[in-house]
């Protein structure tokens, strides 16, 4: 399939899959490619990827892509995933887990875990699930990590499922130029 045709199959098939999710248990567990998870999670997990793949054509064309607050889901996802960050690179989980407060595109400010003025983690809600979701570098946004421990999940930080997965390189993943 392509063109026209392959867009409506992908419509079509999409519209399944949220009929699927709306009929759901929301705590039942869902198989797919990688390890089990709730269907909540799962759901989120799609709109992770659907983004972050989102971002790389976004990137690819040179386009700034609009955000809204849904991004949120994604914010949670990259904070919920701390300990995985971690654990699926072998490392023990450093404790307590920093604290997170960043800026939603409509200006609100969300916040994760308690207030620790020397384990923290700050900046726009845009640019750390972009750190977390791995499209971008750490070193290429303009989120701040004050200690030890928030620089190491930074540095490292995978939302997602799988072996370990490094982050891009410094300036390797940008928007395009118009």
């Amino acid at each position: 399939m392509q063109g026209r045709a392959l867009f409506d199959a992908w419509q079509q098939g999409a519209a399944r899959v949220a009929e699927a999710y709306e009929a759901a248990d929301p705590k039942a567990r869902v198989k797919w490619l990688g390890p089990e998870m709730s269907a909540l999670s799962s759901i989120t997990a799609r709109q992770m990827e659907t983004w972050s793949h989102g971002q790389a054509i976004f990137d690819l064309l040179g386009e700034t892509r609009h955000e809204s607050d849904r991004i949120r889901n994604i914010a949670h996802l990259g904070v919920a995933t701390f300990g995985w960050s971690f654990r699926v690179w072998g490392q023990d989980v450093p404790e307590p887990a920093p604290y997170v407060e960043l800026t939603a595109p409509s200006g609100a400010i969300w916040s994760w875990n308690a207030p620790q003025e020397a384990n923290r983690v700050t900046g726009s809600a845009v640019e750390f699930a972009q750190i977390v979701a791995q499209t971008r570098n750490w070193k290429d946004t303009a989120v701040k990590a004050n200690s030890e421990v928030a620089q190491r999940w930074m540095q490292q930080a995978q939302c997602f499922a799988g072996p370990p997965n490094s982050p891009p390189a410094p300036g390797t993943r940008f928007r395009a130029p118009n």
